[in-house]
Parts: structure tokens; C-alpha cells; sequence
């Protein structure tokens, strides 16, 4: 992954086959405390107005439409929607709430860009030739199975984990810890490493290349927002992934077919 910076936007950026992911920061919006600044999330209080200027900037700056944006009501679980067309109602680019319970998106059409937003939970991008997903995945989507769904839904090759809280600060209890016990070397104690669960079950899913950012949401407040650390008033950064076009408009890799 790479940092990427335009008109004051700060976001990582990764590479998978056929597509694009970018996880976005805390960096380059209008929000006021304790939403400052690049806010894209509306249930934790903040000015719907400054969430719709966040919400531009950060598309515009990754070159992307946000009507084309694909978002859901996330619920810590494990569905997964696959979208051929633009969202109506436009929950992205006009604030509104979403239909649908859910915490994964698919797509193979070039221009549409499946997003999930995060404030510790792992945003992760999977690519193949079936196209691209955006899973939103905490611990309870993790055993739920999220990212077995995303993976079979596009033939994953390749994944990329965004900034989530890591080990040194996500302490948990003896329930979540049970969740995971037939992985290995996912946790020290009851320190869990969220990102080396996704890894180990993206392994088991097929997916034979994982990229992770290995960056601590609540370790770093001056790029994320974190809950665990501030609390329920804060904002949400996001994930992010869209299919590239080829020279001819049609989208790179497998998916050509939705062009």
C-alpha cells in the first residue's frame, strides 16, 4: 500500500488485480471536533452538511462519481449485496439512510465503488475475476463468515487489509477469544490480532494474495478515528474499491464483461 495525497486528502491505496482500493483518513474535510475533519459517517452526531462536503472531497480526490458509491446499513454481520447498477435511494452522495442490512458489497461494473465505513473494524478489499468487494469486518463478521462470502462471490485472488485497531490496543473477553480457537497465532493473552484473523480466513477461502496496512486505528489519532479510544463521539474513516478501466473503457482484468 501506498499513501496518496490530493487537494488536502490524505488516504492509503492499494492494488489488486483488476482494481483499486483506497482507505481513507481522518485528514482533509470540514468536520469540527470531535469529528475533524474528513467525517463520512452521519449516526454519531455529526452536520449532515459537513458529511456531504466529506463525502465529495474524498470522491473527487480518488476520481470517482458519488452517486456511484455503493453503501449499506452495516450491522456486524455477514450478507452480502452484489450491485449491477447505481444505488437508488442515493445513500452515499445524499446522506440517507440505506434499505438494506448489510456489510458487504460486490460489483464486476466498471464505475460503481462498494464502501464500508470503519472506526476499528477492518475495511478489507478483495479482487478477482468476478469482480470487486468491500467487506466491513469486526469480530462478529469474521465468524459469521463475511469474508468466505466475499471471497467466493468475486473468485478472489487477492485482498487488501485496511487500518483497523491492532493488537496493542484491542483487548477482548473469553467469548470473542473462543470465536477464534482454531486459529493460530491470532492473539497474546486476550490481545486480538484482528488483521491475522482475516488473513488466516481469507488463506482458508482461497484468496492467494493478502496485503495489510498493519496500522492501528487507535494507536494513530492523528490519522484515524477510533470508538474504542474516543468513544461513541467520534467520526468513521472508510474502505473503498472500484474496478480500473483498460485503454479500450472496459474494466482491467476478468471483469470485462460489465463495461
Amino acid at each position: 500500500m501506498e499513501w496518496r495525497e490530493r487537494d488536502g486528502v490524505k488516504w492509503l491505496e492499494a492494488e489488486l488485480p483488476g482494481a483499486r482500493a483506497a482507505f481513507s483518513t481522518r485528514v482533509g474535510g470540514v468536520s469540527e471536533p470531535p469529528y475533524d475533519s474528513l467525517n463520512v459517517a452521519i449516526k454519531t452526531g455529526d452536520e449532515p452538511g459537513r458529511v456531504v462536503d466529506n463525502r465529495r472531497r474524498l470522491v473527487a480526490a480518488l476520481g470517482l462519481a458519488p452517486e456511484n458509491v455503493l453503501m449499506g446499513h452495516q450491522v456486524h454481520g455477514a450478507e452480502l449485496l452484489r450491485h449491477d447498477q447505481a444505488q437508488r435511494p442515493r445513500v452515499y452522495a445524499d446522506v440517507v439512510p440505506s434499505p438494506d442490512d448489510v456489510d458487504a458489497h460486490a460489483t464486476n461494473e466498471p464505475g460503481l465503488a462498494p464502501l464500508v465505513v470503519t472506526a476499528d473494524c477492518l475495511p478489507v478489499a478483495l479482487a478477482g475475476d468476478g469482480g470487486v468487494v468491500m467487506a466491513h469486518a469486526g469480530w462478529r463478521g469474521l465468524t459469521g463468515g463475511v469474508l468466505a462470502r466475499a471471497a467466493e462471490a468475486v473468485d478472489a485472488r487477492a485482498a487488501a487489509i485496511g487500518p483497523g485497531i491492532g493488537p496493542c490496543c484491542y483487548e477482548v473477553g473469553d467469548e470473542v477469544l473462543r470465536a477464534f480457537d482454531g486459529l493460530e497465532g491470532i492473539a497474546a493473552g486476550r490481545m486480538l490480532d484482528l488483521a491475522a484473523v482475516a488473513r488466516r480466513l481469507l488463506e482458508r477461502a482461497g484468496v492467494e494474495r493478502v496485503e495489510a496496512s498493519d496500522l492501528c486505528t487507535s494507536c494513530n489519532p492523528e490519522q484515524f478515528f477510533s470508538h474504542r479510544r474516543d468513544g461513541a463521539r467520534t467520526g468513521r474513516q472508510c474502505g473503498i474499491a472500484w474496478l480500473e478501466r483498460d485503454a479500450g473503457g472496459d474494466a482491467a482484468g476478468g471483469a470485462a464483461d460489465g463495461g
